[in-house]
């Protein structure tokens, strides 16, 4: 069986540097913005939130336990990032439907009307980035990511035995909505000051 060195070799040793350059790059810059959009700074959104609220409106309403488990984290990470969504009225809790003893998680009207305008934002943001690319480019880099998020998260699920993290859990964005850059080919796009910094 092949070893992770012997597979590493099969590949060209600076694309493989470039690569994992430009997303040691994209994930600070994705953090350095929250990827907040355009606008006021009101537009942006800490990821936990976004993810959390973004999944209600995607699933319906849900216990924690089926939150975290879709999301590929624990129960009490869950219960300590709803917390101040509930506090500030996006998020609601509620009996369940079918069990009144049972107690889920709704996106509350407030926590819809802030999501949509987030995600507006966000989408002007990809519009703005991706200016000057074509359809099947967006389209091209948006399947590109998504395949890359996937095994990330099948792999972070091997190694830890736990479930499918929200990357690979959640269908990718519309083809419009790409994010960053995507070229993996020759030198990395930053400068030195950028490589030491994401090192």
């Amino acid at each position: 069986m092949p070893t992770s060195q012997d597979m590493t070799t099969e590949f060209d040793p600076g694309l493989l540097d470039a690569l994992q350059h430009q997303v040691a790059v994209f994930a600070r810059r994705a953090e350095q913005t929250r990827l907040g959009g355009t606008g006021q700074l009101r537009n942006s959104m800490d990821r936990a939130a976004y993810l959390l609220l973004n999944r209600l409106d995607q699933e319906g309403p849900m216990g924690v336990k089926a939150l975290a488990a879709g999301m590929g984290i624990d129960s009490s990470t869950v219960t300590r990032q709803v917390a101040p969504l509930v506090d500030t009225g996006l998020v609601k809790r509620t009996s369940h439907p079918e069990d009144g003893r049972a107690v889920v998680l709704q996106l509350s009207p407030r926590g819809l009307a802030r999501l949509e305008e987030v995600r507006s934002s966000r989408r002007q943001l990809m519009v703005e980035v991706t200016e000057g690319w074509t359809p099947d480019e967006r389209e091209s880099f948006c399947t590109l990511l998504t395949r890359f998020n996937t095994a990330l998260s099948a792999r972070q699920s091997a190694h830890a035995g736990g479930p499918v993290t929200e990357s690979a859990a959640t269908p990718a964005p519309a083809p419009a909505a790409p994010e960053g850059t995507g070229s993996t080919t020759g030198a990395p796009a930053e400068g030195p000051s950028e490589s030491a910094q994401t090192s």
